[in-house]
């Protein structure tokens, strides 16, 4: 039985790395929005919604800042077979965006408490 290394081979290798890259920088603007959206806040829950914006813009920037380095990981992952996921990425993610929601509730229950 003959096996074709290139039938094991992804048809583009540049595909995952793309798709993976542009799901980065769909949830990047996700969170930029939802920092600015914290902004319409400010005159029910005062100066404290722009730390808010702050924190979640923070986030969007933690993103652009590590997604050239990601993209790379991962084009040289699936050119080499070894393609990985970037668990501390996602979960990191995952954190930031529940501790904005957490300090919205807080934010909301002290002003308006």
């Amino acid at each position: 039985m003959h096996i074709n290394p290139e039938a094991d081979s992804p048809a583009d290798p540049g595909l995952q790395p793309e798709r993976t890259a542009l799901a980065w920088g769909r949830t990047l603007l996700a969170v930029g929005v939802v920092g600015a959206g914290f902004l319409r806040w400010l005159p029910y829950f005062g100066w404290w919604v722009v730390l808010l914006a702050l924190l979640a813009w923070l986030v969007s920037l933690s993103i652009y800042g590590t997604q050239r380095r990601r993209y790379r990981r991962q084009s040289r992952g699936v050119r080499h077979g070894s393609l990985s996921a970037a668990p501390v990425a996602v979960l990191g993610t995952g954190a930031a965006v529940a501790c904005l929601c957490v300090i919205g509730v807080v934010i909301i229950l002290v002003t308006r408490g």
